[in-house]
């Protein structure tokens, strides 16, 4: 099937239900871990190579880089591209970045419906979980047709995984985040346990909890120890696979299928089952619940991915000040892997010039003059450069630095088109074995039933 024909039948048929972060999955191999790393300096040294080859290209009339991008619409956010833009093009006068924008819940579907129109598209900012959509439509260019090895080395390697479909990497992650522990440094204080020495496993979390229980707010609310999202929205889901991972079990293998038959999976919903039944997570919140408490000083520790600290600090901008991060709870088998997700840069591939104007562009976007204010101001968040996580904006960032080492444990997604229902039935398990009470085999029983007719469809 040509390219235009895939486009126009997957617009036919395309029905989409968007939720950050919401993506579920696994894989059995371990994550890949970069055992040769380069230093910092040959780091440098590849990425500017690269750069010149790109630079080096002579543009023989004006290009025009076509964007989709939804951020330049949300406020906090908008600045930022508009910063980017400016000055990309003051450094490349004869390249123009030009917006192509809608809201988030519609851009992956837009950019479907651009391109199928015949609009053409170069470059579009989204979420991993969009590659397989936009891959198989025949919109995107492949990261290893258009970057050399030696650039794409120097980027995590779970993120990179992130990119790929069928093997193949599909897009340039831009910044990052596993799912990771953030807690209240003030709230350990006040029960006696140290700040800088958070839990590293589910037993070592489940020891201190109580100490934490005990705690009242200043106005004399309670304080929930741990916080874990359940509620019926996809992005639960999510968050539940990352806590999966962390008792090393596994949802879906990599062509899909349900794989839910090993320990660490029920593990994970004994546990939850055991932290409700001693009232140490408050049931059926939405991470926007989790955050409203940390922000407020009545949860003490909570999973979450790292921007989402962004609306703890819109209710409490002081939460700066007692706030920090720890790699996910290790428990069972598991050694606290978790699900990572990536805001993802993917190229069109519409022709030579266009192609490398893009790429240029890209470039500019990971630097650290550019990347690193952005991740320190607009949204935290780990630069996809190993290099660029050395530095203090990263090493000293409250929110980013405590969990810095789960980048080489994280795991990427098997993304499947039924996967936010997939999602919803993973926290309908969970709310089956706390506020419902049922027995966990049972409840799994009843999950794996309901899954494999949602992956069957």
């Amino acid at each position: 099937m040509g390219k235009m024909k895939k486009v126009l039948a997957l617009l036919l048929t395309f029905v989409l239900t968007v939720s950050l972060g919401a993506c579920g999955g696994s894989t059995k191999e371990e994550t890949t871990k970069d055992t040769a790393q380069t230093d910092a300096t040959t780091q440098a040294a590849a990425q500017e190579e690269t750069t010149k080859t790109s630079e080096n290209y002579e543009f023989k009339e004006p290009v025009t880089i076509k964007f989709a991008n939804y951020a330049v619409l949300e406020a906090g956010y908008d600045k930022f591209w508009n910063d980017a833009k400016k000055g990309f093009e003051e450094k490349y006068p004869d390249i123009t970045v030009e917006f192509m924008t809608a809201e988030y819940g519609q851009m992956l579907t837009q950019v479907v419906t651009w391109v199928g129109g015949g609009e053409k598209v170069d470059l579009v900012l989204g979420e991993a979980s969009w590659i397989s959509t936009l891959a198989d439509a025949g919109i995107l260019m492949p990261a290893t047709e258009a970057f050399p090895a030696e650039y794409l080395s120097q980027i995590y390697p779970s993120m990179m995984d992130a990119m790929k479909v069928d093997g193949v990497p599909h897009g340039i992650p831009m910044y990052a985040s596993p799912f990771i522990m953030l807690y209240n440094k003030a709230l350990f204080e006040q029960a006696g346990l140290d700040p800088e020495n958070p839990p590293a496993t589910i037993d070592e979390m489940l020891e201190i909890a109580p100490k934490l229980a005990e705690l009242k707010t200043a106005d004399g609310n309670a304080v929930y120890p741990f916080g874990m999202t359940t509620a019926s929205v996809a992005v639960s889901g999510s968050c539940l696979t990352s806590l999966i991972y962390g008792f090393d079990g596994y949802t879906l293998t990599d062509d899909g299928e349900l794989d839910i038959d090993n320990p660490g999976f029920k593990q994970t919903f004994e546990f939850l089952k055991e932290i409700d039944d001693k009232g140490y997570n408050p049931q059926v919140s939405k991470l926007k619940d989790l955050r409203n408490l940390f922000a407020l000083g009545q949860l003490a520790m909570y999973y979450d991915q790292s921007w989402g600290f962004n609306g703890v600090r819109s209710i409490n901008p002081d939460a700066i000040d007692f706030v920090a991060s720890a790699a996910p709870l290790a428990g069972g088998q598991g050694t606290g892997e978790s699900l990572i997700q990536a805001h993802t840069l993917m190229m069109g591939n519409n022709g030579e010039a266009q192609v490398e104007a893009t790429k240029l562009f890209i470039q500019y976007l990971l630097t650290e003059d550019v990347l690193i204010p952005y991740l320190q101001n607009v949204a935290p968040g780990y630069p996809s450069m190993m290099a660029l996580s050395e530095i203090p904006g990263i090493t000293e960032s409250p929110v980013l630095a405590g969990a810095i080492k789960s980048l080489d444990t994280a795991r990427s997604a098997t993304n499947v088109p039924a996967i936010n229902d997939f999602n919803l039935e993973l926290a309908a398990l969970a709310q089956a074995v706390t506020v419902n009470d049922k027995d966990v085999d049972q409840a799994i029983s009843d999950f794996k039933t309901a899954a494999e007719g949602i992956l069957s469809n």
